[in-house]
């Protein structure tokens, strides 16, 4: 009768058996090839310097060669050493979330700053800023690392996945702490009656302005408040005024404790991007255009670094009347007025420091719609006055960035419109006037009765979520115009 050997009796067999042929194996190798063998291969510092600047409208890292968001090397088990440094001075950072990889924020002011991390996975992995835009104007690159990874890790992504969440990831903005409204947020609606002397008939003349963009908390609502970026510290931005013919001298001087890149692009002005190109102005600097108003008409202005629709949406637009020859009609009173449209974070009313939501603006979702920048600021803040008897001009005009408006006034019909800021051919008689993002009208009206008349966009919805403004007549009415009750 055989006898079947135990498990453990076979396990010791051959591990008698693989001695000698290991040691035979590990002695026929050259000396070299052992210690190759014995030993992994020695881990390296990888040390990298990237700047940020501006090229070709793209916002981007560069490397000391002059590399467009580089591909960065390594491998598994090197030390990785980003030097960071922002070129044009705007406030950045660089995250590597798969690694677990995250900068301090460094700007001009700050200077530059130094991430450092151990490499423990094999694969391409993507760097990016996390301030908001930037990484959708540009600021994205790879890391690819080589070798195997020193732990397990979870199967990779099928490549249609990781495309598909790399593109969401554009439009998904990082999740902001809640806080509550800031305490030092100040009003920055401006002034509608801050409009500039009527010109009239004269030569032309040499115009010189200086405009101060600034980053600041503003008052957004009763108990909201929202990082507003302006153009002297005011939403909309200083109105300009200047006469067919004018050549105007512009200076726009970006504040030193700003975090990001402003410019200026004026519709009234040809050539150069309407001035975008060669206004990118870093924080602390300035820089100036000059150009000739060469067409009457009212115009919009805004800024024009990227992303551009969320410098519109944080406050940044104004307008520039360039008046005919021989001037406009004279009229009792000017007012200057704009509205735009705001997406934030948490909800229209929520008593919180509001964030910008860039995925609300891609999918054109305001949550709120306000005249002259925030919610009651043609109520509240100012109101329009008149008396009966005198005739009103609202230079209007639409900063956006996305949504049309339906200017009307209730209670009121426009004598005139100038539609789409062309003076040249007015309209007669009009009651709702249409006004394009990035377009502007001027209507005049003749005020005959006393009351509170609403300045609405008639998509009435609207008006609840702070598109709403008031022109305060007072005086006599005139006879026979209106008067509650039947005929007298």
């Amino acid at each position: 009768m055989k006898t079947t050997p135990s498990l453990r009796a076979i396990a010791a067999a051959v591990c008698v058996l693989a001695m000698p042929l290991s040691v035979q194996a590990q002695a026929s190798l050259p000396a070299s090839a052992a210690a190759t063998a014995a030993k992994p291969v020695a881990a390296t510092l990888k040390r990298y310097e990237l700047q940020t600047n501006i090229v070709d409208g793209k916002m981007v890292f560069i490397d000391a060669k002059g590399q467009v968001n580089p591909v960065l090397a390594a491998k598994v088990g090197d030390t990785v050493e980003l030097v960071l440094k922002s070129g044009e001075g705007a406030e950045h950072d660089l995250l590597i979330p798969e690694l677990n990889v995250a900068s301090a924020k460094f700007s001009a002011n700050s200077g530059s700053t130094t991430v450092r991390f151990k490499v423990t996975r094999a694969g391409t992995f993507t760097y990016y800023c996390s301030i908001p835009g930037h990484r959708q104007i540009g600021m994205e690159g790879k890391l690819e690392v080589s070798g195997t990874s020193l732990a397990e890790t979870a199967a990779p992504k099928a490549a249609s996945e990781s495309s598909q969440a790399a593109a969401l990831a554009l439009y998904t903005p990082a999740p902001s702490p809640m806080r509550g409204p800031d305490p030092s947020a100040v009003n920055v609606a401006a002034n509608p009656a801050s409009v500039p002397s009527a010109i009239g008939a004269r030569a032309p003349q040499t115009l010189k302005y200086r405009m101060e963009t600034v980053e600041l908390p503003g008052k957004l609502d009763d108990g909201t408040s929202f990082t507003y970026w302006t153009f002297n510290r005011q939403v909309p931005g200083p109105m300009l005024r200047a006469k067919v013919g004018d050549t105007v001298e512009l200076t726009l001087f970006n504040a030193k404790d700003s975090k990001m890149i402003h410019s200026i692009d004026l519709h009234a002005v040809t050539g150069g991007h309407g001035g975008g190109q060669h206004t990118q102005v870093a924080p602390g600097q300035e820089k100036t255009v000059t150009f000739k108003a060469l067409n009457p008409g009212l115009f919009v202005y805004h800024c024009a670094t990227p992303l551009v629709p969320q410098h519109i949406a944080a406050g940044m637009y104004g307008m520039i009347l360039v008046e005919p020859e021989g001037g406009l009609s004279k009229v009792d009173r000017e007012y200057y007025v704009m509205q735009g449209e705001m997406y934030t974070g948490r909800p229209h009313g929520a008593p919180v420091h509001q964030e910008a939501n860039l995925e609300k603006m891609a999918n054109e979702l305001p949550d709120y719609y306000v005249f002259n920048g925030e919610v009651g600021a043609l109520s509240k803040t100012h109101k329009l006055q008149a008396k009966v008897g005198e005739t009103v001009r609202i230079y209007f005009g639409v900063g956006g960035p996305n949504k049309i408006s339906s200017f009307h006034i209730i209670g009121e019909i426009f004598d005139k419109v100038y539609s789409e800021g062309s003076i040249s051919s007015p309209k007669h008689d009009v009651q709702t006037t249409l006004v394009a993002p990035g377009g502007a009208t001027i209507v005049e009206l003749k005020v005959q009765h006393p009351g509170s008349y609403l300045l609405v966009d008639h998509a009435l919805s609207r008006a609840g979520k702070g598109a709403v403004g008031v022109l305060e007549v007072t005086g006599e009415p005139v006879p026979g115009v209106y008067h509650a009750g039947a005929h007298q």
